[in-house]
């Protein structure tokens, strides 16, 4: 399974508007993208559910991890990490 590990540097981490657009992002892919807060050592939740998004609590600094398997997941991966890198595109 494909994954990548991206620090957040967003001034909210990832909650809100920035979570709101990965979801939207995560979920334009056909792929299943999970997702974890690796500074807090979290479980995977499904990146396509924005509660589940806002559950891992990620504040400015930390790290996620993104694993995605099937069809288009290295497209899906490469997107979510330009947005990351991106700063949610702020």
């Amino acid at each position: 399974m494909p994954n990548i590990k991206i620090p957040v540097n967003h001034a909210v981490g990832l909650h809100a508007r920035p979570a709101g657009e990965f979801v939207k992002i995560a979920a334009a892919f056909p792929c299943e993208i999970q997702v974890r807060n690796l500074s807090e050592d979290g479980k995977f939740v499904n990146a396509k559910s924005i509660l589940s998004v806002l559950s891992l609590g990620v504040k400015q600094g930390y790290t996620i991890e993104i694993d995605a398997q099937g069809e288009g997941a290295e497209d899906a991966l490469s997107t979510l990490k330009e947005l990351v890198d991106n700063n949610f595109g702020e």
